[in-house]
């Protein structure tokens, strides 16, 4: 009797930090369109089962049935279908909670053909987040097969659309999960609240089984760097009284300091809860020595392997068999030891005592009390635990225009931009577009080409700046190529704007029409010219074997020409003889000049000059010899 007491005592305890714990009820935004004495936005809390959209929206008609109100049956059995005909809105099953799961309300909603559930709730309280069955309960197939998002929303409202419905009046609704996330950059963080226990049913079979499908899209995006991932365990403590108790010996390490619940709830068989804290501990050691090594995405290939390798059920959830699949992925098996430390040993761990302060909840996360449970951007993930839902709500964490091409495959999001270009700018003939497609929609931004930012307003206008404008795709205007010899009407010493060259009449930006300067008389107009009009241009020829000059519109005969052309010569020729002759002379004058004044300044040192007659002489002094 006594040990079943200690037991009770144990595991309420153990229990405790879920039930004091401060549990964050995750939202989404419902916004009601009609009818007009409703219309507003309203809270509802998103059910931690199906497909919730994150960063998108879901439109529909609420419909209330009028049997089986609280769908804890099918509704093929009351003859009821919520499917929509074609070209209709969506269907938004309203029901009433009580007298059987939430889950179980969802999965007979979806097969009458809802595209979602609402659940309103049966008393006046704050929301709830709808959880799956507890472990016992939790065997039924469906549960990984819901896929329409679910939440529940206040008995006021509940009550408020059921009389608009019996009024006759339909109430349409915006599920709106767009802000159910932050998106505050180009990279996202999140965690996986896990664990290494595989025997606990249906919940830990889903999620090993997401870590198998996961792996891949988690290693590429953190190992380009789009993402930050960080495992985490649930532990719990044993209370001081019970820590030599039997119960506590077998589910805690560390003299009662971190405990885990058995795993069959069977202390007579099988493994203990120390066993997988252990486990649990051995796994966050294998990330820190992965993650200092620069190698974090290891972790996925390690719990991948070794519930494959080392199943409890083949009783293989041991320290050997972990050492092996640590071994064959080549991580240090001796740091990962050393973090371990003395398990039996009265002292705290280090990792551990880090998971159990982490757990408590900060800022809008709130504490840790479901597993799995996955934390994205410091909020919490609700919904299926499925690779493509976790991939929708990871993309939905990104800010807008910076996701990775993963983000946007045809299994993720839908490409806006594929019909009527997104209502963007564009250029067909160049094959541009300011449309980028984006997880939430699409974003109008002028392009990059060839490294040139182009600038606009994205919708009606984009264009390449300053001179580089005509080098890219013409700067928008009219180009075309005939007979080898190419034509645009961008001008480089425009920053904006087209302009047909010479030669050529229209818009410059669709058309630009040769002028015919013959037809028009514009030039090629002397006496005996012959004018033949070419693309852009004209040729202009002169009778008689006369030559045309393009610039006086005139012709002129070889003879002239070529007397005109020796007469020039000449002149040339005579000109520079003259300069020649000119500077040879100043030439001889200033040596004339220069030689008379060093001559006379020479024999003035002997005799006077007559021109000198008044210039005193000095003599330099003499010393006494």
């Amino acid at each position: 009797m006594r040990e079943k007491l200690e037991f009770l005592v144990c595991v309420w305890f153990l229990l405790c930090g879920f039930c004091f714990g401060r549990f964050v009820v995750e939202k989404n935004s419902l916004k009601l369109t009609s009818p007009e004495s409703l219309k507003g936005v309203y809270e509802c809390a998103i059910g931690n089962f199906g497909v919730p959209q994150y960063g998108g929206t879901l439109v529909g008609t609420v419909v209330y049935p009028k049997a089986n109100q609280k769908a804890c049956k099918g509704f093929d059995e009351v003859d009821i279908s919520f499917k929509s005909r074609p070209g209709g809105l969506p269907t938004f099953v309203l029901a009433d909670r009580g007298d059987c799961y939430f889950t179980l309300k969802a999965w007979n909603a979806q097969n009458g053909g809802a595209a979602a559930i609402l659940v309103a709730d049966d008393k006046a309280e704050p929301l709830i987040t709808m959880d799956t069955p507890e472990e016992e309960n939790a065997n039924a197939d469906y549960l990984q097969n819901i896929t329409i998002p679910s939440a529940l929303i206040s008995k006021s409202l509940g009550d408020s659309i059921k009389k608009a419905i019996s009024n006759g009046e339909m109430v349409n609704v915006n599920l709106d999960w767009t802000e159910a996330l932050p998106h505050p950059d180009e990279r996202v963080e999140y965690e996986f609240w896990t664990n290494s226990n595989d025997e606990c049913g249906p919940k830990c079979d889903s999620q090993i089984e997401f870590v198998k499908n996961f792996k891949g899209a988690a290693q590429i995006l953190e190992q380009k760097g789009y993402t930050q991932f960080t495992p985490h365990y649930i532990t719990w403590y044993c209370p001081e009284a019970f820590v030599l108790s039997k119960q506590c010996k077998s589910q805690c390490i560390n003299h009662g300091r971190y405990c885990a619940p058995d795993p069959e709830q069977d202390f007579s068989k099988g493994y203990d809860g120390k066993d997988v804290v252990v486990q649990n501990l051995r796994q966050a050691c294998f990330y820190k020595v992965a993650n200092e090594s620069k190698r974090p995405w290891l972790w996925w290939d390690y719990v991948t392997d070794f519930s494959i390798r080392c199943p409890m059920k083949e009783k293989k959830y041991t320290k050997e068999c972990a050492d092996q699949v640590i071994q064959s992925i080549g991580v240090d098996l001796k740091k990962i030891d050393k973090c371990i430390g003395d398990t039996e040993a009265d002292v705290e761990n280090e990792v551990l005592k880090a998971e159990q302060d982490v757990q408590i909840g900060k800022g809008s996360r709130g504490d840790v009390t479901i597993l799995p449970t996955l934390v994205i951007n410091n909020r919490q993930y609700r919904g299926k635990l499925d690779k493509g839902a976790i991939l929708k709500a990871i993309c939905a964490g990104f800010e807008e225009t910076t996701e990775p091409a993963i983000c946007l495959s045809e299994d993720v999001e839908t490409n806006e931009c594929l019909e009527n270009n997104g209502g963007c700018w564009q250029d067909r003939a160049a094959n541009l577009t300011a449309c980028k497609d984006t997880f939430r929609g699409r974003v109008c931004e002028c392009p990059v080409v060839q490294g040139v930012k182009f600038v606009g307003d994205g919708y009606t206008h984009c264009g390449a700046p300053g001179s580089l404008r005509c080098e890219i795709n013409s700067g928008g205007c009219w180009k075309k190529t005939q007979d080898g010899t190419t034509f645009s009407a961008c001008a480089e010493d425009h920053l904006q704007g087209c302009k047909c060259p010479p030669g050529f009449k229209g818009d410059g930006v669709n058309s630009c029409e040769d002028v015919d300067e013959c037809k028009d008389k514009v030039a090629c107009q002397c006496p005996g010219c012959k004018c033949k009009n070419t693309w852009g241009s004209y040729d202009c020829s002169c009778s008689g074997g006369l030559l045309y000059m393009r610039e006086h519109d005139t012709c002129i005969s070889n003879a002239a020409r070529a007397e005109y052309s020796w007469s020039f010569v000449w002149i040339i020729i005579l000109g520079l003889a003259t300069a020649g002759v000119a500077g040879y002379a100043i030439y001889k004058y200033r040596i004339r000049r220069y030689m008379d004044s060093e001559i006379r300044a020479i024999m003035a040192q002997y005799m006077p000059l007559d021109s000198q007659a008044d210039i005193p002489v000095h003599h330099p002094p003499r010393g006494d010899i």
